[in-house]
């Protein structure tokens, strides 16, 4: 499973918000959504937010294992 949480430690190491992503980059709500939620989005998506935020892709995104039940 894909997640983002590495972006949310990498948005407030940078101190930027995403009110600042949806105002100066135009990133929609709905993005922002998906991202919050681990749902996905377009390789696009990242490559905008990786130069946005002057970033690698592992500030974005993680891999984790699914768990087994």
């Amino acid at each position: 499973m894909i997640v983002f949480d590495p972006l949310w430690d990498t948005l407030k190491r940078k101190k930027i918000t995403t009110y600042y992503l949806i105002k100066n980059y135009k990133l929609s709500r709905g993005t922002l959504d998906n991202l919050k939620h681990n749902r996905s989005v377009t390789l696009n998506t990242i490559n905008e937010l990786c130069s946005i935020l002057d970033c690698e892709i592992q500030d974005i995104i993680k891999y984790v294992q699914d768990s087994k039940e």
